[in-house]
């Protein structure tokens, strides 16, 4: 199975995170499927690869809370949903 979680980037005390799709075995710092997006907490600044985290969701990836969270705040979901509508 597939998540989209957050893996640790940055320096000591001054962390930011890539958000990536990844096995549900492997540990939070494993080798990733695909880097799709990024998140600074700090400056509080977001970037998402929108068509790719769409194809993952699709396919059945389950975002942990946090992504979830982030992915709400930028309206990923309304596009998913709106996706969902066309193909049925």
């Amino acid at each position: 199975m597939v998540k989209l979680r957050l893996k640790r980037c940055g320096r000591k005390q001054r962390a930011v995170y890539r958000i990536v799709a990844i096995d549900v075995r492997s540990r939070r710092e494993g080798s990733d499927l695909r880097k799709v997006g990024f998140y600074d907490p700090i400056n509080n600044q977001t970037y998402l690869n929108v068509p790719v985290i769409l194809y993952f969701l699709e396919k059945g990836a389950q975002p942990t809370g946090t992504v979830y969270d982030i992915l709400m705040k930028s309206g990923v979901f309304t596009e998913f949903r709106l996706n969902q509508r066309k193909v049925n």
